[in-house]
């Protein structure tokens, strides 16, 4: 598993409602625990609650491919890893790799805009800057199409 910095690293622990009739996982959760992640991105690099409020920007979801790898069992500890792939002027390419224990079992892929006041519009320079620092190079499941 490769480290990303410790602060885009976002940990979870499986809870008995996210549990489905399998005894595993249930799918939408993924995509939660998912989310929870690109918010701690947003915290990190200056796109949060509070440059929300002071701007009424923030990151809008327009795109998301979703890899389901492994079952997840119930009470498994979860750690998403987060890398940005790039950044743009108004948008901005990550990803999440879910992983229990050394095992990778989901991967999230999203394309998201900076908009505000229902407009996509130029990230601050200060944040376009935060993001460059967490630029890795995409792995090679990025970018492909459901086949």
């Amino acid at each position: 598993m490769a480290e990303p910095p410790s602060e885009l690293t976002y940990t979870d622990t499986v809870r008995p409602e996210w549990i489905d009739y399998n005894g595993h996982l249930s799918e939408p959760f993924y995509v939660l625990v998912f989310g929870y992640a690109t918010t701690n991105l947003m915290e990190v690099t200056g796109l949060g609650d509070a440059y929300r409020a002071a701007t009424g920007a923030s990151l809008y979801t327009v795109e998301a491919h979703v890899r389901y790898l492994r079952e997840v069992g119930p009470e498994a500890k979860l750690l998403v890893n987060t890398s940005v792939l790039a950044v743009g002027a108004k948008k901005l390419r990550l990803c999440h790799e879910m992983w229990v224990d050394d095992t990778l079992v989901a991967t999230e892929e999203l394309l998201t805009l900076h908009v505000t006041e229902g407009r996509t519009s130029p990230f601050p320079e200060s944040v376009a800057a935060r993001l460059g620092e967490y630029l890795r190079p995409a792995p090679d499941y990025a970018g492909r199409a459901i086949g």
